[in-house]
């Protein structure tokens, strides 16, 4: 359980419910508040596959990713830079972990958003995103938690969906160098949500956020400083900065954050689910604002992954593992 801090001290969360809701009222109220916050975070990440496609002509994949995050830490500081020097020792002692955090969500899996956004289309990198909850769900089979028949046919489903999606119709495999990048960046991704169920629960939301945005930061610094001596920099225009901004405080600071909590309250597999909405938000906005049009095949596998990922993911009554040991 992930713990919250508001200025005073830590609280977990399993405070925050109504007193008179009790146990069945606290949970309706962690289900319903994790969902929510999914759903804003995964709305608002939306935006940053259409942002990603639209810098893909101006601004190189790594300087995009490290503004990204120089421009998430100046919004996050001024909320969490007093928890965080509070709580510096507990980041050090569990320094190996957050480090790990960092890598996976800050800087391998938006440098890599960005690189898939130079060679193939926002809708797309929003549909093979749409996988990451079947290996979350694997990820909790690791961790103990029983799959079942109907989980294993639901990514058996997406997986192939996926695979003719990046194959264009075709299970041959003929991979587009930016569906290899995303597929990747998925798996960064998925690998990132299932790590926050082992966050230490003493440091607080604030304080892990600003720590892994500066980490991510400093591990993307020496590849920042070689993209700008190499390809140069970028023009700071509206259509340049518009969408770094954007990706900064919106998709970074507020998403992680809605992301992070979901986790905390219904797990990474549950709070996945809401991750199907991504595909079609991602399909609107690049319709909307990129003219990318969405083709037969891309709305066959649409469906394929969609209905996988809610057959594989979905919540199901569960026995408990006996024979497991945790």
């Amino acid at each position: 359980m992930l713990c919250r801090c508001d200025g005073g001290p830590v609280t977990d969360v399993k405070e925050v419910p109504p007193k008179a809701a009790g146990p069945a009222g606290a949970a309706r109220w962690a289900s319903g508040t994790g969902l929510l916050l999914a759903l804003v975070a995964t709305v608002v990440w939306s935006g940053s596959f259409v942002s990603a496609r639209a810098l893909h002509h101006t601004v190189p994949p790594v300087q995009a990713a490290f503004w990204r995050w120089i421009v998430a830490v100046a919004a996050v500081a001024p909320l969490a830079a007093r928890e965080t020097w509070r709580q510096r020792a507990l980041i050090r002692r569990h320094l190996g972990f957050v480090t790990l955090a960092a890598l996976l969500g800050i800087t391998v899996y938006n440098t890599l958003v960005n690189q898939a956004g130079m060679s193939t289309s926002a809708g797309q990198m929003g549909m093979i995103m749409a996988a990451s909850p079947v290996v979350m769900a694997v990820y909790e089979r690791l961790g103990g938690r029983r799959l079942g028949g109907r989980r294993i046919a639901g990514m058996a489903i997406a997986c192939t969906g996926v695979l003719l999606l990046v194959g264009n119709g075709s299970l041959a495999l003929h991979f587009a160098p930016g569906d290899l990048w995303m597929f990747a960046a998925m798996l960064s991704f998925a690998s990132y949500s299932a790590l926050l169920r082992r966050r230490p629960a003493e440091i607080g939301q604030l304080a892990f956020l600003l720590a892994t945005f500066v980490l991510g930061a400093l591990m993307l610094a020496p590849a920042f400083a070689v993209s700008v001596a190499v390809q140069g920099g970028f023009e700071p225009t509206a259509g340049t900065v518009g969408p770094l901004l954007y990706v900064g405080v919106l998709s970074s600071a507020l998403a992680f954050f809605a992301w992070n909590r979901a986790v905390a309250l219904i797990g990474a597999t549950r709070t996945g689910i809401v991750y199907y909405l991504q595909p079609v938000c991602v399909a609107g906005l690049s319709f909307a604002l990129l003219g990318e049009s969405t083709g037969p095949v891309q709305i066959l596998c649409l469906v394929l992954i969609l209905g996988g990922v809610a057959l594989g993911a979905g919540r199901v009554r569960e026995r408990p593992a006996a024979n497991v040991r945790t």
